[in-house]
């Protein structure tokens, strides 16, 4: 089917705002692929007491490729010097917790801070893995020789699916963003980050960012000179008198999620950078993690449920090569300046009490430091066997570590959670109850979760 652009041209539009690209379909020069989220029933009011438990909002900040936990948040001093690494370990606010030195600005807020240092599952394929974390369920592999499962409508829906699912909406502001981009390399796409088998309809929002225009905070989705709201319906209204579409037109479907979703004054707000402080820019940092982590805020601060932001592309945080110094000078120190003014903006603006913030990678490192060729520079190597993940707000008790592995950083020591226990604990947090009955493509029951949620955030662990 042709696409039509309502705009009559768009060949402007697209190059005014290369910044800000929205999936896959042409709607007025930008795509947006899934927004039948934007149909979700309308969120409750802020400080209502609807169902939606403790958190209104959660925010995922994915690593992608997998942090080390001896490298950041579970560091090893005292272990042999092939395993506890280059980096020292330094006090925090909070009295015998200490982590890397290359997270000062997560150190000085760790009374924020849960890190939950027992995260553990048995996948060391990054697809697969990240299926895991995305959903609390285990990817289903196609064959024996399949490793490498890419994504699929028999995959179990992510997080924001599900809550499209269940909770439709009719205000223009959809249930799940994704953002700076899709999980894709090559032929390959990460299974985890749509609605599998709750069909496209259910897909989150994807926003993809361009990391070489970051400087160039005038670009925005908005619509274009021209063309205001009322403008935009009646061409979409004279659209739909001359064309005939079957029943369930998929295409015409997104057009109206989209169009619900441009004339919505609140996503429109959030995602113009332009009304933001330019000081409050500078503190997350003018690079992607920052610009990320802003653009999440500032969605959930419209009301978007569910956010994901993704601190890089596919495998940024794979470190087989060059490890130390990749972590060191290119990502944990972006990483520290755009989370920790993420936690204090969250907290300035009344917004953390009701947002649960949760950043992990979909594994670990290895504790042993190898060389994946000979002559490379030592790095470490995928371990999903033992983990952390960092969980913030909505009720979180910051300040405190929950867990304990081993004297190497290499198996739990203590009880271990896993991606189903992930996943209990962010719908538990929006009010979704995990024994929730979803139905596969061949009609199927399957339960939405496996796992319990991880009690012990919400008390005072032990150390």
């Amino acid at each position: 089917m042709q696409r039509l652009d309502p705009t009559g041209g768009g060949g402007a539009w697209t190059t005014r705002r290369r910044f800000l690209q929205v999936g896959y379909s042409g709607l007025v020069g930008v795509g947006l692929p899934g927004l039948l989220a934007a149909r979700a029933a309308a969120a409750p009011a802020r400080g209502t007491a609807a169902a939606t438990g403790r958190a209104r909002s959660v925010l995922v900040i994915l690593l992608s490729g997998g942090l080390g936990q001896h490298d950041s948040f579970d560091l090893k001093p005292e272990a042999p010097e092939g395993i506890r690494g280059e980096f020292r370990p330094i006090d925090t606010a909070v009295p015998g917790i200490r982590i890397c030195e290359h997270l000062p600005g997560l150190a000085a807020r760790l009374g924020r801070l849960a890190l939950v240092r027992t995260m553990a599952h048995p996948e060391g394929n990054h697809l697969v893995a990240v299926h895991c974390v995305l959903t609390g369920h285990p990817s289903r592999p196609r064959g024996a020789t399949d490793l490498d499962r890419i994504a699929s409508r028999d995959d179990f829906p992510c997080y924001a699916a599900v809550l499209d699912h269940l909770r439709r909406r009719r205000d223009g502001v959809p249930n799940g963003v994704a953002l700076p981009t899709r999980l894709i390399e090559g032929p390959l796409t990460w299974p985890g980050q749509d609605a599998g088998f709750l069909g496209p309809r259910h897909d989150p929002w994807q926003l993809r960012l361009d990391p070489n225009r970051l400087d160039f905070p005038d670009d925005s989705l908005a619509l274009p000179p021209g063309l205001d709201p009322d403008r935009l319906h009646r061409r979409r209204h004279l659209l739909s008198q001359s064309l005939v579409p079957p029943s369930g037109d998929a295409f015409l479907d997104q057009q109206d999620a989209a169009l619900a979703l441009l004339c919505n004054g609140r996503v429109g707000q959030a995602l113009d950078i332009t009304r933001e402080d330019p000081r409050l820019v500078d503190r997350y940092g003018r690079h992607l993690f920052g610009r990320s982590l802003l653009l999440a805020r500032r969605l959930i601060e419209a009301g978007v449920p569910i956010v994901q932001a993704t601190m890089g592309i596919v495998q940024t945080w794979d470190t087989h090569v060059a490890n130390f110094p990749r972590l060191r000078n290119d990502l944990l120190p972006p990483l520290d300046q755009a989370v920790s003014t993420l936690l204090d903006d969250l907290a300035g603006r009344g917004l953390l009490d009701e947002t649960l913030v949760v950043m992990l990678g979909e594994f670990g490192r290895t504790p042993r430091i190898s060389r994946l060729t000979p002559g490379a520079v030592p790095g470490r190597d995928h371990w999903p066997k033992v983990f952390t993940a960092v969980f913030a707000g909505a009720g979180v008790v910051g300040g405190q570590v929950i867990g304990k592995s081993d004297r190497l950083g290499a198996f739990p020591a203590t009880r271990s959670f896993g991606p189903a226990d992930l996943a209990a604990t962010i719908y538990g947090a929006l009010g979704v109850d995990p024994a929730t009955e979803l139905r596969d493509r061949l009609g199927r029951p399957l339960r939405l979760c496996a796992g319990e949620r991880i009690a012990p955030l919400y008390t005072t662990a032990a150390i």
